[in-house]
């Protein structure tokens, strides 16, 4: 009787994840495929860094699935990738080439308040990755409270707005993907993995058995480190991860503009 009146219990609340929870581990493997990325484009034009480059995606996705279901607080979790995020979105824009002329249509020599709001303002046109984390997360919570109505809601807000999203609608549906079918490895290896190879044959450059992929069938082997359980026992404070990032693009933009002036 006492369990009718609560209710049945909702399956997608849980509170272990089934695959590697070696998280930090994770998260410094797709630190370096992300510097290898972001450097291999803007100071080498190396096509082998940018495929090195897709391991960090599905990573992060994966390390934010886990984040929801083992952070204590997950309005403080989102709160600092909402942080880093608008901080880090100038710089994006800059070391990584997302620049266009609305965002130069303020001379900052005669309005320099003016110019940089502008600049700011206008370079949400093309977000960083951090938007999708970030929706990503509000995703699963939604979910996790089963709060189906704002899943809905959430889900047409990322369709109509995939264009402007990193990644588009398929890397926020993978972030739910890793959550969704985490607690077991065995259903979720072939649900996520057949995701990830439909997204691989929507581009091109490349051939195998008859079939065509774009560099996202790189990020296949993203699923190694992260459904081989691992006890590195590394220790790393949260921060680091975060600064990493806004990190990563200045010293990117600094070795840019030095490159420029030699």
């Amino acid at each position: 009787m006492a369990a009718s009146k609560k209710g049945a219990k909702w399956p997608l609340k849980y509170s272990q994840i089934g695959l590697n929870t070696d998280t930090n581990l994770l998260k410094l493997i797709a630190m370096a495929a992300m510097l290898i990325d972001h450097t291999g484009k803007m100071l080498f034009q190396s096509n082998v860094m940018r495929c090195v480059g897709r391991l960090a995606f599905p990573i992060y996705a994966y390390c934010i699935a886990v984040g929801c279901v083992y952070s204590k607080d997950r309005l403080k979790y989102l709160s600092r990738l909402v942080l880093v995020g608008l901080i880090s979105q100038p710089f994006y824009a800059l070391a990584l080439g997302h620049t266009y002329p609305a965002m130069y249509t303020v001379a900052f020599r005669d309005n320099p308040v003016g110019a940089v709001l502008n600049f700011y303002v206008e370079s949400w046109g093309h977000p960083s990755i951090l938007l999708t984390l970030a929706l990503g997360l509000m995703l699963i919570w939604t979910i996790r409270e089963r709060k189906l109505v704002l899943t809905l809601a959430l889900m047409v807000f990322v369709w109509r707005a995939q264009g402007s999203i990193d990644y588009g609608w398929k890397g926020v549906a993978l972030i739910a993907l890793f959550y969704i079918f985490g607690a077991r490895w065995w259903t979720s290896l072939p649900v996520v993995g057949a995701f990830m190879l439909w997204w691989a044959v929507q581009g091109s450059g490349y051939r195998l058995f008859g079939l065509s992929f774009g560099r996202q069938v790189f990020a296949l082997l993203a699923l190694i480190p992260i459904y081989i359980h691992t006890h590195s026992g590394l220790k790393i404070n949260k921060w680091v991860f975060y600064l990493f990032y806004p990190g990563h693009l200045i010293g990117i933009l600094l070795i840019e503009m030095a490159m420029k002036t030699m």
